[in-house]
């Protein structure tokens, strides 16, 4: 007993236990105050975005979800609608309805030539279907995105005390015919008391600060809601719904890593207290630390006898020489073998960046290849879902490259691919130019390029024709190429392949203009 008394570790522990003890328990709950409190604030600003969010994709819509709204209402009992859709059968379901109405209305513009009550129950049937599946959609990415609970549109009323869910981003099943729908038009109670603050966010029409807090069988919930409005015509309410439980893990995540800085306070009481036990214990440290400093100098494992000689007793000091002694030991056969680790890791670190850079990199003209653009893609389709998106799409395509490879050889060919990439390069220097197929390549219209676009295309058809009319050159250096572009519209392209086809028909058309000057 005597022994642990008068061991450094055990005075060590006394004095660190009473120091953690004490900080931890004022500092645990000033920081458990300060964070929930915090956390609770920064919680409500981050929800209201997300209904802020939600309320702009719909009211961007103005009256095409008016009409999508009042025909739901009206039909949510047989209006079938797939369980199971992705970004595909969207563009699916819209084509379709394009199709129909241009069948049945050739010419006519909702809104402006023909109302939409005009409209057959088969075409407005089909618009439904297309809207509740890209706004659902929406908001399904926005639930995922924001690592929200849900996320929905709904519409009260009042008199009754109920709500018909119109939107929902928790699906619920509905089974016709043996196959599966979404169950649309729940209607539910909801009571005064249980969701004061949806009732009186509808009653005022505005954003009203706080939650409605449910405990059901999803857990812990707060919701928050945002009126929407059409004009100056209230349609309804988006609600937001967040986990009080990974409210709580987050405070607590908080608290931890506020709680570390204390080990900072922890450190100073823990030197303090080692220039008290100095003239007992750190001598000998001391002398151990200057053997460790001239190892490290000089990295001479010799010394490791010499600290093995001076290790006397049983006291955790001496303890600590003897291993030390045999750390270095083991250190100096450690360090040999890491040298020839490190080497080879350079090595493969290398390999590595060369074939990352393959990977993105077409061969033949430097420039980016499918992959890069594939990449760039993502990028684009990201700012598309966060509101953010600003860009265009320019096409570009060599004309006669299987004539020339035919004619005079596949060199040739791969001369007249190397110039218009270098066409394309100069004229549209501050964007990202893709080769993405034998003939083909895409331009990233942002930013400065973005703005001077039709500046651009006409620089750029300049080229091409002072190339194409150059009587001194090769003929495969007279290139030839037709070039289309097509802008994001918000209205109109749900990503960026639609762009991506537009630039694409663009550029088709462009060809076949220059194929019938050429003929005449």
């Amino acid at each position: 007993m005597g022994r642990r008394i008068d061991s450094l570790i055990f005075r060590f522990g006394l004095i660190f236990s009473f120091f953690t003890v004490l900080m931890l328990t004022l500092s645990g709950f000033a920081i458990y105050r300060s964070q929930t409190h915090s956390y609770k604030i920064e919680q409500e600003k981050r929800i209201c975005q997300v209904a802020a969010y939600l309320e702009r994709i719909l009211a961007t819509d103005g009256h095409d979800f008016l009409w999508y709204q009042n025909y739901f209402l009206a039909h949510k009992d047989t209006l079938l609608i797939p369980y199971a859709f992705s970004a595909p059968d969207i563009q699916t379901s819209r084509q379709k309805f394009e199709v129909l109405f241009a069948k049945n209305y050739p010419g006519e513009i909702i809104g402006e030539t023909i109302s939409f009550d005009s409209l057959s129950d088969e075409v407005k049937e089909a618009y439904t279907i297309y809207k509740h599946e890209y706004y659902l959609d929406r908001f399904e990415q926005a639930k995922l995105h924001f690592g929200l609970v849900n996320v929905e549109y709904i519409i009260p009323n009042r008199e009754k005390l109920e709500v018909t869910y119109t939107l929902d981003s928790v699906r619920q099943e509905r089974i016709v015919d043996g196959k599966k729908y979404i169950e649309l038009g729940i209607t539910e109670p909801h009571s005064l008391e249980e969701h004061k603050k949806e009732w009186e966010v509808w009653q005022a029409g505005l954003n009203v600060s706080g939650y409605d807090f449910f405990d059901n069988e999803s857990g812990k919930n707060y919701a928050f809601y945002s009126p929407l409005y059409i004009g100056s015509r209230k349609l309804g309410l988006i609600g937001v719904e967040t986990s009080v439980d990974k409210a709580n893990t987050e405070i607590f995540r908080n608290a931890i890593r506020q709680l570390a800085g204390i080990a900072v306070i922890l450190v100073l009481c823990i030197a303090n207290m080692l220039m008290l036990l100095y003239r007992r214990y750190i001598a000998k440290l001391e002398h151990l630390q200057n053997n460790v400093r001239y190892y490290t100098q000089e990295k001479n494992a010799a010394i490791a006898f010499e600290i093995e000689r001076d290790a006397s007793g049983k006291d955790e000091i001496s303890v600590l020489a003897m291993q030390v002694s045999s750390m270095i030991m083991e250190l100096e056969n450690y360090m040999k073998n890491l040298v020839s680790t490190a080497q080879q890791l350079r090595d493969s670190q290398q390999q590595t960046a060369v074939m990352s850079e393959l990977a993105t990199k077409d061969a033949l003209t430097g420039i980016r290849n499918k992959t890069a653009y594939d990449k760039e893609v993502a990028r684009l389709e990201w700012q598309i879902a966060e509101g953010s998106a600003r860009f265009g799409i320019a096409m570009v395509d060599l004309n006669f490259l299987k004539r020339i490879n035919d004619t005079y050889g596949h060199e040739q060919g791969n001369i007249a691919i190397k110039k218009l990439c270098s066409i394309v390069c100069n004229v549209f220097e501050h964007s990202p130019v893709f080769r993405i197929g034998g003939d083909e390549f895409v331009v990233i219209l942002e930013k400065n390029d973005y703005d001077q676009v039709e500046f651009l295309i006409s620089v750029f058809e300049g080229e091409i024709q002072r190339y194409a009319s150059d009587e001194h050159a090769e003929v495969w250096e007279r290139v030839s190429a037709a070039i289309g572009y097509a802008i994001f519209n918000p209205l109109i392209d749900a990503g960026v392949s639609n762009v991506f086809r537009r630039a694409d028909k663009a550029m088709y058309a462009r060809k076949k203009e220059m194929k019938a000057v050429r003929e005449n």
